[in-house]
């Protein structure tokens, strides 16, 4: 379907699937908010978050992270104060979750998700859920937005190794 943009353009206002988590029910308070691509015959523009998003509870910073090869894996770690949300701007990557809240009524459940440039979403991360992500493609591109802003001499995570959870950063095939 498509719709009059600015200055007259046409621009795709198609609905999208949002993507699907590959485990079991969502963790407490992790989203998976599904962006749209406003499309015209210049390109696209996607906005991948705004102060006034209720999944954005106060602004920290954003930073670019980028991985030169397919099969890079950064993993585990959680903050005990700050939220993440991750986009994937370019490429394509696996994002695993373990709920470490022991109050949680998910506590220990795992999600795993895959998310791509093609196919936009914004993945949501409260504190005290381990996070960690691979990617899928040669030079994959996140750009995260934190809640809190990165303390060097002291920064608010713990850290394990990524086979900590079980290797779930194998493609298996389907």
């Amino acid at each position: 379907m498509m719709a009059s943009g600015i200055g007259g353009t046409e621009v795709c206002d198609c609905k999208r699937t949002p993507p699907v988590p590959l485990g079991p029910a969502v963790i407490r308070d992790v989203q998976n908010v599904p962006l749209v691509a406003h499309v015209d015959d210049r390109g696209y523009l996607i906005e991948i978050v705004r102060a006034t998003d209720p999944h954005l509870p106060k602004f920290g910073q954003v930073y670019l992270v980028g991985n030169f090869a397919k099969g890079t894996v950064r993993a585990f770690h959680k903050h005990l104060e700050m939220w993440d949300l991750f986009f994937i701007s370019h490429g394509a990557a696996k994002f695993v979750l373990v709920d470490d809240r022991p109050e949680s009524p998910t506590y220990r459940e795992t999600n795993v998700f895959v998310i791509s440039a093609r196919n936009p979403s914004l993945i949501v991360v409260p504190p005290g859920v381990f996070h960690g992500w691979m990617s899928l493609e040669d030079d994959t591109q996140m750009i995260s937005t934190a809640t809190e802003v990165y303390r060097r001499g002291n920064p608010d995570e713990v850290r394990v190794p990524p086979d900590t959870f079980g290797d779930h950063w194998v493609v298996k095939g389907r």
